[in-house]
């Protein structure tokens, strides 16, 4: 008897171990996840601010492509910037 109950406390000590690693892994894989969703997020809602700027700004001066083509380009790159400033700090906030 006293094998079997040596043999159950080291599956149940195993069992819990296995159970601890699988929930950090479902954590870290949710904040990865997240993290992607928001950089992603930040980019194309730059780009698309300031294309529908330069959009409204053509429609008002009658410019018609190029205040787009400007403001697309002024947009993409904030949207790169805030990526950039985003994953800095993430990057800061995992170490």
């Amino acid at each position: 008897m006293k094998k079997s109950d040596d043999l159950d406390t080291r599956l149940k000590i195993a069992k819990s171990k296995l159970e601890n690693s699988e929930i950090k892994t479902d954590r870290k894989k949710g904040v990865f996840l997240g993290n992607a969703f928001k950089l992603g997020t930040e980019l194309v809602a730059a780009v698309a601010v300031g294309s529908i700027i330069g959009f409204i700004l053509d429609n008002w001066f009658g410019t018609k492509p190029l205040l787009i083509i400007l403001f697309f380009l002024f947009g993409s790159a904030a949207g790169i910037y805030n990526v950039i400033k985003a994953a800095k700090k993430m990057q800061e906030n995992k170490e």
